[in-house]
C-alpha cells in the first residue's frame, strides 16, 4: 500500500482530495470540524517536509450549479483555524484561476480549491476535468475515504494522471487498515454488533461477514424481523415482513459457519414512539399489540457484555435502541461501555456507519474505541466486500 510516509514532499505541490463536506449553522460555521481535523496531519506533513498543499473537496449537493451557500470560502477561516496555517481561498477548482494560483505559490502555503462539484464534470468521472486538476499538483494525495466508493473525477480517474506519484494520507490508510483488521487479519474471537432498524440495509454486510466473525451481535430493530419469523410476537414494532424468510436463512447460515448469533432475550417496550411513553421490560418474543420494542433489556445487555468482553477484534455498525431518545438510550450507551472496557482489555474496536458513529460521539465514547470510520457509505461498501474505486485507483500503476 503506497501510503505518504512513501514521499519526500520536498519543493513539491501535493493536490490533497480531502472531505470536508463539514456540517454548518445558518450563519455557515462550521459546527462538527473532526472531518477537517482528521484530514490534518496529512496536510501537516507535507508542510513539514518543505512541500505546499492544495486541497480541493466537495460540499453537499449543488449538482453541477455554482451556490454560494454551499461555496467551500465559507469554511476557509476554520480550515485555517485547525491547521494553524493561513489558508488562501480560490474561487475555482480549475482554469486560469486555479492555475495561476497554483503557479505563484510558495513552499509552505496552503490553498483551498473551490467546490468541486459546481462542476457536473466532477460527479460524472469526466477524464478532461480529471486532467485540469491534475496540473494543480506534481503528487496525488487521496485522504477523503468518505468519498472513496465514487468514481468521481477527484477521487478516482485524476490518479490516471500521477501513474508513479499517488499515495494514500494518513486518514484513508488508517480506515484501510481498521477495515482489513475486522475483515482479515484481526486477533479472535471477532464479533460484529450489528443494529438499525432494517435488515434490509445490512443484508450484504451479514453475508459478506458471516466467513470473518465467530459472534453476531443483532441489535435495534433488526431484532424483530429475526424473532417475528421465529414464531415470536412482536406487537408493533418495526418489522420486515418480507424479510423473514432471508432472518431464517442468515441463522441458517451462521449455523452452518460456526458463527454464534446473539438475539436480544428481552426488550424496553412502550406504548408509544415518545420520551414519556410508558414503558415495561418484556420478553422479546411476547411483545403485546400496542406496544413496541425501543430499546435492548437488561437480560439482553448482561449477555451482551459477556460476548463483547470475551472478543479481541469488534466491529460496531449501527445502535442497539432508539438512542435518540433519552428514555431508550440506555443500550446503546452500555454497549459502548461495554466496548470502552473490552478495549481497554486489549481488543481492537471498529465503529463505522453513520448512526453508531453519532451515538458513540453524542456519548462520549470517540476516544475509549481504537477506530471511529469518518465514511458512512465507503465503510458500508467496505464490509459488503466492495472493491472502492478510490482505492482501487491508488492501488493500481
Amino acid at each position: 500500500m503506497r501510503t505518504i510516509e512513501h514521499f519526500n514532499f520536498d519543493n513539491k505541490k501535493a493536490l490533497i482530495r480531502v472531505d470536508f463536506n463539514v456540517p454548518q449553522d445558518e450563519n455557515f460555521d462550521v459546527t462538527d470540524t473532526s472531518r477537517i481535523e482528521a484530514a490534518k496531519p496529512t496536510i501537516i506533513k507535507v508542510l513539514e517536509d518543505g512541500g505546499s498543499a492544495v486541497l480541493m473537496s466537495h460540499l453537499g449537493r449543488p449538482k453541477g450549479q455554482r451556490n454560494d451557500e454551499m461555496s467551500l470560502r465559507h469554511i476557509c477561516k476554520t480550515v485555517s483555524d485547525v491547521l494553524g496555517v493561513q489558508v488562501k481561498f480560490v474561487p475555482d477548482c480549475v482554469g486560469e484561476a486555479a492555475e495561476k494560483a497554483v503557479a505563484e505559490m510558495e513552499m509552505g502555503e496552503v490553498i483551498l480549491l473551490e467546490n468541486l462539484r459546481f462542476h457536473a464534470e466532477e460527479e460524472k468521472g469526466d477524464e478532461n476535468f480529471a486532467e485540469q486538476l491534475s496540473k494543480l499538483g506534481d503528487i496525488y494525495i487521496n485522504d477523503a475515504f468518505g468519498t472513496a466508493h465514487r468514481a468521481h473525477a477527484s477521487t478516482t480517474i485524476v490518479a490516471k494522471f500521477f501513474p508513479e506519484r499517488k499515495c494514500f494520507g494518513y486518514l484513508l490508510a488508517q480506515e484501510i487498515e481498521a477495515i482489513e483488521k475486522v475483515m482479515r487479519t484481526g486477533e479472535k474471537p471477532v464479533l460484529a454488533i450489528l443494529g438499525g432498524a432494517k435488515v434490509s440495509s445490512k443484508i450484504t454486510i451479514i453475508e459478506n461477514i458471516l466467513d470473518k466473525v465467530d459472534h453476531l451481535i443483532i441489535g435495534g430493530g433488526m431484532t424483530f424481523t429475526f424473532v417475528k419469523a421465529q414464531g415470536g410476537k412482536v406487537g408493533d414494532s418495526i418489522c420486515e415482513d418480507d424479510k423473514m424468510e432471508l432472518a431464517l436463512d442468515i441463522l441458517k447460515q451462521a449455523k452452518e459457519k460456526g458463527v454464534e448469533v446473539h438475539i436480544p432475550v428481552d426488550v424496553l417496550a412502550a406504548n408509544a414512539f415518545a420520551n414519556d411513553a410508558d414503558t415495561k421490560v418484556v420478553d422479546v418474543s411476547q411483545i403485546p399489540d400496542g406496544w413496541q420494542g425501543l430499546d435492548a433489556g437488561p437480560k439482553t445487555l448482561e449477555n451482551f457484555k459477556e460476548v463483547i468482553l470475551k472478543s479481541r477484534t469488534i466491529l460496531w455498525n449501527g445502535p442497539v435502541g432508539v438512542f435518540e431518545i433519552e428514555s431508550f438510550a440506555k443500550g446503546t450507551i452500555a454497549v459502548g461501555n461495554y466496548i470502552d472496557e473490552a478495549t481497554k482489555n486489549g481488543a481492537f474496536s471498529l465503529v463505522g456507519g453513520g448512526d453508531s458513529v453519532s451515538a458513540v460521539k453524542q456519548f462520549g465514547f470517540e476516544h475509549k474505541v481504537s477506530y471511529v470510520s469518518t465514511g458512512g457509505g465507503a465503510m458500508l461498501e467496505s464490509l459488503e466486500g466492495k472493491t472502492l474505486p478510490g482505492i482501487a485507483a491508488i492501488m493500481q500503476d
